[in-house]
């Protein structure tokens, strides 16, 4: 598959934390991941894995950026065909750039951005094709993307101009507002919501999936983090969202019912 048909899918998901040993012992026993180790020119860099496909990794956060007040996160990368090109792009429409197009030797090519509200994300060009997207998600892969904003209308805007993205459906909160859920060719990919300045920043939040909501709810506090909301029942299933014991913001969808 070229990066041209690739273009706005969600295909990498790194952790930045303070504390790799930490995080890895709290993700495989609550997702159920497994981990591999590439090595690089900088070091070893460690790979989340479901099954033997990687899926995502893991930085640790310079002490430089935690000691200014930036917190462990979740960052996901979106591919595009071209990293330079929609930098630019981006910068045109409002957004900050935090690393510029970089290489990584044997890859591709990627970049850090913030958008018009301030919310960070990546972009990727790969030097191999992108696999196909699977038919059906399976447990421990990442199946919804989240975003909580400050103007989910003006961010739509921005996010549909580099990515291509498409409105799949919308759903009335009441009070809370219109749920604005996005895609590509009729597939959802996530949604977004405008959220009250007292709930906290605009952020990415990325859910995976796992068979059993309830038992990864009581996994997370087993192994040291924190359930912030849930288990609840959602259209199609039930969530919980949680905080890992370094502080970074996730969140579970299970399929179907039973999770009550």
């Amino acid at each position: 598959m070229s990066e041209d048909s690739a273009r706005g899918r969600f295909i990498w998901h790194d952790l930045m934390t303070t504390d790799q040993e930490a995080a890895k012992a709290f993700y495989t026993a609550v997702v159920g991941w497994g981990t591999t180790t590439w090595e690089t020119e900088k070091g070893p860099y460690v790979m989340w894995t479901t099954g033997e496909t990687p899926i995502g990794g893991m930085m640790t956060l310079p002490p430089e950026v935690a000691a200014g007040g930036q917190k462990p996160h979740w960052l996901a990368y979106v591919a595009v065909p071209d990293t330079d090109a929609t930098t630019d792009r981006a910068k045109t429409l409002g957004a900050q750039v935090h690393v510029a197009p970089k290489d990584i030797p044997g890859a591709g090519r990627f970049a850090v951005l913030t958008d018009p509200q301030g919310v960070a994300f990546a972009i990727y060009t790969s030097e191999k094709p992108t696999p196909p997207e699977s038919e059906k998600e399976s447990a421990g892969e990442f199946v919804w993307h989240e975003l909580a904003t400050t103007d989910y209308k003006a961010a739509f805007a921005f996010y549909s101009d580099l990515f291509g993205w498409e409105k799949t459906s919308e759903m009335d909160m009441g009070p809370h507002g219109i749920y604005f859920m996005y895609g590509l060719r009729g597939r959802p990919y996530g949604g977004m919501f405008n959220q009250p300045a007292e709930k906290g920043p605009p952020s990415w939040l990325h859910y995976i999936r796992v068979e059993d909501v309830k038992s990864a709810a009581e996994l997370i506090t087993k192994n040291g983090g924190q359930v912030t909301s849930g288990p609840m029942e959602v259209p199609g299933g039930w969530i919980v969202t949680g905080i890992d014991p370094q502080g970074g913001t996730f969140a579970l969808h299970q399929l179907g019912g039973g999770a009550a």
